[in-house]
Parts: C-alpha cells; sequence; structure tokens
C-alpha cells in the first residue's frame, strides 16, 4: 500500500516538475528565437540601407559607388538585388538570391520552396528630388538560423532529460523520507490493534460465559433480566467477531500468509453450499452450484474457507426472500475463477469502490443486515491478495451483485488437464 503511494507521490512530483520544465524550455525558446530573429532581420535592414545608400541609377542600370565586397556577401550566404521602380530586376550580387517579386508594403518576405531564404526589400529615395527611384532587397539564407534552433533544441531537451533524471532520483529519496514517519505510524497502529485485538478476547469470553450461564438457570431471575442477559450475549458475540475480524487484519497485513499446503477448491465449496443450504431453504432462497473439477491451488485452507464463507454469507444477507444464489467454479487456463452472484438488492455504482474498505457501511437499501462488524469483505479481498489473485465485484440496484475471484492454480493440476 506505501509503496503504492509513494509511486504516486513520485509521478505526480515527476509530472508537475516535467511540465514546469515544459514551459520554462518553452519560453525560452520562443524568446530565443524571437530575439534571434530580430538580431537577423536587424543585419539585412544594415546590409540594405548600406546598398541603397551607395547605389544610383544612370541610363536604367544600377551603379554602386563603393562596391560591396561580393566575397564576403557570398561568405555569409547574404545577397543583394536591385530593382527599377516597376519591381524589374536590373542586377543582383551572391548566390542566396529570392527568386519572389517585389511586393509593395511588404518589407519582409521568406521563401521555403527549395531554398529557405529570408530578405528585406527597402525603397531608394533620389538623394536630389526625393522620388523613389527603385528598390533594393537584401537576403540571407536561414540554414544557418534553423541550425542554431536546432542546437538550442538539442540543449533543452538534454538539459530537461538530465533534470528529470536528477530530480527522479531525489524525488525518491525525499518521498521515502517523507512517507516513513507515515509508515512508522501505521505500523505501530496495527500493532496497536493487534494486541489491542488479543487482550480483549479473555475479557469478553469471559463475559459471554458468565452470562450463558447465567441464562441457563433463568429460574431466579425476573423477565427482564432474561431480555437484558440475552442482549449481553448478543453484544458480546459481536464484539468478539469484530476482534477476531480486526485481529486477522492485523496479523494479515504484518506478515503475508507462509502456510502453503496443497488445498480443493471444490471440495471447499462443496461443503459451503451443504452449510448454507439449511439457511437458504429458511429464507426460500435457491442456492445452486457448478463447481469443476481439478480446482487445486497452494494455498492456506483456513483462509480460504474463510474467503467464500464471507462471500456467500454477504450473499444470504443481502439476497431477500425468494431470491437465487449461484457459485460457479471453474479452471481458466492458469487461474481458478470463482463466481458468486445473487438476485439482492445491489449496489450503487458509487459504492462499488468503497465496499472493500474496512468499516464502511451501505446505505440504508443494506441495512437490514445487522450484527455485522464491516469487515468481511475487507477480509475477503485481504485473503484473495494473501494468495496472489485479485477480486472484481459487478451490481446494479435491485438486480443483484457478482463478486469474480481469480485465484492462481496450481502448477501440478494445470499440467494434467
Amino acid at each position: 500500500m506505501f509503496r503504492e503511494i509513494r509511486y504516486r507521490l513520485l509521478l505526480s512530483y515527476m509530472g508537475v516538475f516535467a511540465l514546469i520544465l515544459g514551459c520554462f524550455a518553452l519560453a525560452v525558446r520562443v524568446v530565443f528565437t524571437r530575439s534571434l530573429n530580430q538580431e537577423f532581420t536587424e543585419k539585412l535592414i544594415d546590409l540594405g540601407e548600406g546598398a541603397a545608400a551607395n547605389a544610383r541609377f544612370e541610363n536604367g542600370h544600377v551603379k554602386i559607388e563603393n562596391e560591396f565586397p561580393i566575397l564576403n556577401i557570398i561568405a555569409r550566404k547574404q545577397a543583394l538585388q536591385w530593382f527599377d521602380p516597376q519591381g524589374h530586376l536590373i542586377d543582383q550580387q551572391g548566390d542566396d538570391v529570392l527568386n519572389l517579386p517585389i511586393v509593395e508594403h511588404k518589407t519582409i518576405n521568406i521563401q521555403t520552396d527549395k531554398k529557405n531564404i529570408q530578405a528585406v526589400t527597402l525603397p531608394i529615395i533620389g538623394s536630389d528630388d526625393g522620388k523613389l527611384i527603385g528598390y533594393v532587397r537584401a537576403s540571407q539564407s536561414l540554414n544557418d538560423f534553423y541550425a542554431t534552433l536546432h542546437k538550442l533544441d538539442w540543449g533543452l531537451s538534454g538539459g530537461i532529460l538530465i533534470a528529470m533524471v536528477l530530480s527522479g532520483v531525489g524525488g525518491i529519496l525525499l518521498t521515502r523520507q517523507a512517507m516513513q514517519p507515515i509508515e512508522d505510524s501505521f505500523q505501530r497502529l496495527k500493532q496497536f490493534t493487534a494486541d489491542a485485538s488479543h487482550e480483549l478476547r479473555s475479557p469478553l469470553m469471559a463475559i459471554k460465559s458468565n452470562a450463558t450461564v447465567a441464562l441457563k438457570y433463568p429460574e431466579g431471575m425476573r423477565e427482564a433480566d432474561v431480555d437484558k442477559f440475552q442482549a449481553i450475549v448478543s453484544a458480546t458475540q459481536q464484539m468478539s467477531s469484530l476482534t477476531e475480524d480486526l485481529l486477522f487484519l492485523a496479523r494479515t497485513d504484518k506478515i503475508p500468509n507462509q502456510k502453503r499446503e496443497l488445498v480443493n477448491l471444490a471440495e471447499i465449496l462443496e461443503n459451503l453450499v451443504l452449510q448454507y443450504k439449511p439457511e437458504a431453504e429458511t429464507k426460500q432462497i435457491h442456492l445452486q452450484c457448478a463447481i469443476g473439477n481439478h480446482l487445486y491451488l497452494l494455498g492456506d485452507g483456513i483462509q480460504l474457507m474463510r474467503l467464500f464463507t464471507n462471500l456467500v454469507a454477504n450473499a444470504l444477507h443481502y439476497t431477500p426472500n425468494g431470491g437465487k444464489i449461484e457459485i460457479r467454479a471453474n479452471l481458466t487456463g492458469s487461474h481458478i475463477l470463482v463466481k458468486v452472484q445473487d438476485t439482492g438488492v445491489g449496489i450503487a455504482p458509487e459504492n462499488l469502490e468503497k465496499i472493500f474498505e474496512r468499516f464502511w457501511r451501505a446505505d440504508s437499501s443494506r441495512s437490514y443486515h445487522s450484527g455485522g462488524s464491516g469487515l468481511g469483505l475487507s477480509i475477503v479481498r485481504a485473503i484473495v491478495e494473501n494468495h496472489g489473485g485479485s477480486i472484481a465485484v459487478t451490481s446494479q440496484l435491485g438486480v443483484g451483485s457478482c463478486f469474480t475471484v481469480r485465484l492462481p492454480a496450481s502448477g501440478v493440476y494445470t499440467n494434467l488437464i
């Protein structure tokens, strides 16, 4: 139980930490991408402004007063293009040029067809009359831009992975340290429950014995006293049953069952049917069974008897007169499947996960059963898990319930079938 809680705490911690790291990495990438893109655009604007300032047109041809070093432009994977006022290409320098036409009022262009290129288009204004005499477009390959982002992604991913590993190790240590006081308190509580239950057995037995003896000789008692002594015996019986259940659960939680012997489950179930048949006939409940052969498993016969006794008794308590209870058991692969189905009052869907909790009581529709401790189904689940099995329940209000127990069969006998 505590191991499962530790895993849940660790997974929750890791999930929250991963979400924080993911948001942080996303924010870093967005900010870095915008900053890098702005820097990239500003360099192109500077290049275009420099080219526009040093260009003039003579007889329909562009003339650059101070020649730009073409080798430097090519090395930086940049290019320059000059256009007339109508957008016709006049001249260009460099290889990474944009093949898109000039678009008025659109300064930044990006081409992603064959080459990833970004360009900035600037107007060229005549210094004499201030009129538009053409356009200059500075462009640059985006390969270096994307390569930088790719390195950033790898760096962030690697950093997140390392942080998750380190935080996972730290989380394991922290959750273990945080859960240790709770586990110690729980162990002390279980030990107290076991000790208290053990110590209560003797005085309860003494009270019950004395009250029973007094009831054997009612001649010297008033009629009201007889009723009081009967109430004492009944209450003592319930307290004794509760004490035994608590002691059983405390011991089962503390030490896993070590007693393993070959048990014939079919024989146990058949004996239970014979045992409860008179009670079922008294309530006019049809109790039937369909039990297969070779239902052998390694386990504790006494605990298994108690397991199915609780299930059958539970079905009898919650099935009204004239109902039906069916017990089916068969071998399915390497497991034994036992189903106890009744036509009782059923269980509400929201309560299906609660019925195995200790001291849980059903609603008023199931309250006619008295004398129980609320530990019967908790004991059932403890015994099933102690034998390496599982239990499930399906139910519908007004229709009935079906408890399905799945237990590992003995390999010696499954190989013979």
